[in-house]
Protein backbone atom coordinates (compact mmCIF):
# COMPACT_ATOMS: atom_id res chain seq x y z
CA UNK A 1 0.00 0.00 0.00
CA UNK A 2 1.39 3.43 -0.78
CA UNK A 3 1.48 5.98 1.78
CA UNK A 4 -0.63 8.20 0.17
CA UNK A 5 -3.54 5.72 -0.03
CA UNK A 6 -2.70 4.35 3.36
CA UNK A 7 -2.56 8.22 4.70
CA UNK A 8 -6.25 8.68 2.87
CA UNK A 9 -7.04 5.31 4.72
CA UNK A 10 -6.42 6.78 7.76
CA UNK A 11 -8.18 10.03 7.39
CA UNK A 12 -10.79 8.19 6.38
CA UNK A 13 -10.92 6.17 9.92
CA UNK A 14 -10.45 9.31 11.83
CA UNK A 15 -13.46 10.73 10.15
CA UNK A 16 -15.86 7.96 9.28
CA UNK A 17 -15.43 4.94 11.92
CA UNK A 18 -16.53 5.17 15.72
CA UNK A 19 -13.64 3.76 16.78
CA UNK A 20 -12.44 6.14 19.35
CA UNK A 21 -16.14 7.32 20.68
CA UNK A 22 -16.53 6.84 23.98
CA UNK A 23 -19.72 4.13 23.37
CA UNK A 24 -16.78 2.28 21.05
CA UNK A 25 -16.01 -0.13 24.41
CA UNK A 26 -19.83 -0.11 25.89
CA UNK A 27 -20.21 1.10 29.47
CA UNK A 28 -16.21 1.10 31.32
CA UNK A 29 -18.58 1.14 34.45
CA UNK A 30 -18.65 -2.86 33.80
CA UNK A 31 -15.00 -2.75 33.62
CA UNK A 32 -12.83 -3.34 36.93
CA UNK A 33 -10.74 -1.16 37.70
CA UNK A 34 -7.67 -2.02 36.55
CA UNK A 35 -8.82 -3.03 33.34
CA UNK A 36 -10.11 0.82 33.03
CA UNK A 37 -6.82 1.96 33.99
CA UNK A 38 -4.84 0.06 31.16
CA UNK A 39 -7.91 1.52 28.72
CA UNK A 40 -7.18 4.86 29.43
CA UNK A 41 -3.10 4.07 28.91
CA UNK A 42 -4.08 2.11 26.08
CA UNK A 43 -5.89 5.46 24.53
CA UNK A 44 -2.70 7.68 25.56
CA UNK A 45 -0.66 5.59 22.87
CA UNK A 46 -3.62 5.37 19.92
CA UNK A 47 -4.88 8.40 20.77
CA UNK A 48 -1.25 10.03 20.37
CA UNK A 49 -0.46 7.83 16.98
CA UNK A 50 -3.99 9.16 15.56
CA UNK A 51 -2.66 12.92 16.49
CA UNK A 52 -6.44 12.92 18.74
CA UNK A 53 -5.55 15.68 20.83
CA UNK A 54 -8.48 16.36 21.81
CA UNK A 55 -9.48 13.08 23.09
CA UNK A 56 -6.08 12.85 24.98
CA UNK A 57 -7.28 16.14 27.16
CA UNK A 58 -10.60 14.50 27.53
CA UNK A 59 -10.73 11.37 28.41
CA UNK A 60 -6.35 10.12 29.23
CA UNK A 61 -5.29 13.33 31.10
CA UNK A 62 -5.91 15.18 33.97
CA UNK A 63 -6.26 18.79 32.91
CA UNK A 64 -2.93 19.97 34.82
CA UNK A 65 0.03 16.72 35.07
CA UNK A 66 3.55 16.43 36.31
CA UNK A 67 4.96 16.27 33.24
CA UNK A 68 8.63 14.37 32.64
CA UNK A 69 10.36 13.47 29.18
CA UNK A 70 14.19 14.68 30.34
CA UNK A 71 15.64 11.52 29.58
CA UNK A 72 15.01 13.50 26.28
CA UNK A 73 16.44 16.87 27.28
CA UNK A 74 13.30 18.03 27.97
CA UNK A 75 12.66 19.64 31.18
CA UNK A 76 10.29 17.97 34.32
CA UNK A 77 7.58 20.27 35.15
CA UNK A 78 3.27 20.95 35.75
CA UNK A 79 1.92 21.26 32.46
CA UNK A 80 -1.58 21.57 31.64
CA UNK A 81 -2.76 18.79 29.30
CA UNK A 82 -3.55 21.15 26.42
CA UNK A 83 0.47 22.48 26.18
CA UNK A 84 1.25 18.51 26.24
CA UNK A 85 -0.50 18.24 23.45
CA UNK A 86 0.40 21.68 21.64
CA UNK A 87 4.20 20.48 22.52
CA UNK A 88 3.67 17.12 20.45
CA UNK A 89 1.27 18.24 17.67
CA UNK A 90 4.51 20.61 17.19
CA UNK A 91 7.11 17.83 17.25
CA UNK A 92 4.79 15.32 14.83
CA UNK A 93 4.75 18.22 11.99
CA UNK A 94 5.51 16.25 9.31
CA UNK A 95 5.88 13.17 10.19
CA UNK A 96 3.80 10.82 7.91
CA UNK A 97 2.74 7.89 10.75
CA UNK A 98 3.23 7.45 14.52
CA UNK A 99 3.10 3.97 16.01
CA UNK A 100 3.53 3.26 19.52
CA UNK A 101 3.22 -0.53 21.05
CA UNK A 102 3.01 -0.93 24.92
CA UNK A 103 2.46 -3.94 26.95
CA UNK A 104 3.73 -5.39 30.49
CA UNK A 105 1.63 -3.42 32.44
CA UNK A 106 2.37 -3.41 36.69
CA UNK A 107 -0.62 -1.84 37.65
CA UNK A 108 -1.25 -0.63 40.90
CA UNK A 109 -4.10 0.42 43.08
CA UNK A 110 -4.44 2.11 45.75
CA UNK A 111 -8.01 3.68 46.28
CA UNK A 112 -8.80 6.11 43.83
CA UNK A 113 -5.07 6.47 42.79
CA UNK A 114 -3.10 4.17 40.55
CA UNK A 115 0.39 3.46 39.54
CA UNK A 116 1.36 2.07 36.29
CA UNK A 117 4.76 0.92 34.56
CA UNK A 118 4.96 0.24 30.76
CA UNK A 119 7.29 -0.79 28.11
CA UNK A 120 7.14 1.42 25.09
CA UNK A 121 8.67 1.53 21.55
CA UNK A 122 7.39 4.38 19.11
CA UNK A 123 8.17 4.65 15.57
CA UNK A 124 8.05 7.53 13.75
CA UNK A 125 8.08 7.09 9.39
CA UNK A 126 8.69 10.38 7.18
CA UNK A 127 8.72 9.12 3.28
CA UNK A 128 10.01 12.22 2.47
CA UNK A 129 13.35 11.65 4.39
CA UNK A 130 16.83 10.40 2.71
CA UNK A 131 18.63 8.65 5.60
CA UNK A 132 16.09 6.04 6.43
CA UNK A 133 12.56 6.73 6.91
CA UNK A 134 12.10 5.51 10.21
CA UNK A 135 13.04 6.57 13.79
CA UNK A 136 12.53 4.66 16.44
CA UNK A 137 12.45 5.37 21.07
CA UNK A 138 12.35 2.59 22.86
CA UNK A 139 11.82 3.29 26.88
CA UNK A 140 9.52 3.01 29.53
CA UNK A 141 6.60 5.03 30.80
CA UNK A 142 6.01 5.79 34.77
CA UNK A 143 2.19 6.69 35.34
CA UNK A 144 0.35 7.88 37.60
CA UNK A 145 -3.69 8.29 37.49
CA UNK A 146 -6.42 9.50 40.02
CA UNK A 147 -9.79 8.59 39.73
CA UNK A 148 -12.25 11.67 38.93
CA UNK A 149 -15.88 11.55 38.62
CA UNK A 150 -15.27 11.12 34.58
CA UNK A 151 -13.54 8.00 35.27
CA UNK A 152 -9.53 7.43 35.16
CA UNK A 153 -6.95 10.17 34.13
CA UNK A 154 -3.31 10.54 34.04
CA UNK A 155 -1.73 13.19 36.43
CA UNK A 156 1.80 12.50 36.01
CA UNK A 157 3.79 11.13 33.57
CA UNK A 158 6.84 9.94 33.19
CA UNK A 159 9.12 8.70 30.12
CA UNK A 160 12.33 7.13 30.45
CA UNK A 161 14.27 6.93 27.31
CA UNK A 162 16.75 3.36 26.94
CA UNK A 163 17.41 3.67 23.19
CA UNK A 164 16.76 5.08 20.09
CA UNK A 165 17.59 3.70 16.40
CA UNK A 166 17.34 4.72 13.58
CA UNK A 167 17.39 8.02 11.40
CA UNK A 168 16.61 10.48 14.31
CA UNK A 169 16.55 13.72 12.49
CA UNK A 170 14.24 12.15 9.67
CA UNK A 171 16.15 14.16 7.43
Amino acid sequence: MSVSLWMDAKAGLIRGNQRFSNNFLGNMESFTPREQITDVVNRLFVYTDYQEWQKIQDDVFSESLFFDMSSLGGESKQMTSKAVCDTWQQGFVGIDAINHLAGNYLVQINGTEADVFAYATATHYKEAATAGKTREFVGSYDLHLIQTENGWRIDRFRYTLKYASGNLDLK
